[in-house]
């Protein structure tokens, strides 16, 4: 199993992107974070397919870390419901990873 994961959410204006994201890495739950967008997403919701306009961010730390990460997203997050998703990151610079775990270790 991977060390560090790439977390990914969602939300409908860079300002709440940016919000989350500050939130996090001010925390040290996650090492950086990006906001990325517009996207154009296509879902279901409330039983409609719909397509909308949002941020996507990505949230970079340690597998230790992500049960904080997610509580921190699901908590502060404008959206009842949102996404909140992880992917292993497998492979990366020795030094970035050193620096991740550095950031996101536990004080």
């Amino acid at each position: 199993m991977s060390d560090y994961v790439q977390v990914s959410t969602a939300t409908d204006s860079r300002e709440a992107g940016v919000r989350l994201a500050e939130g996090a890495v001010a925390g040290r739950l996650a090492a950086n974070a990006q906001v990325v967008g517009p996207v154009t997403s296509v879902f279901w919701h409330l039983g409609e397919q719909g397509t909308g306009e949002e941020w996507q961010v990505l949230l970079f730390t340690s597998t230790a870390r992500y049960p904080e990460l997610e509580r921190y997203l699901l908590d502060e997050h404008p959206w009842s419901n949102p996404q909140v998703t992880a992917v292993p990151i497998v492979r990366g610079s020795t030094e970035c990873l050193a620096w991740l775990a550095q950031l996101v270790a536990d004080a």
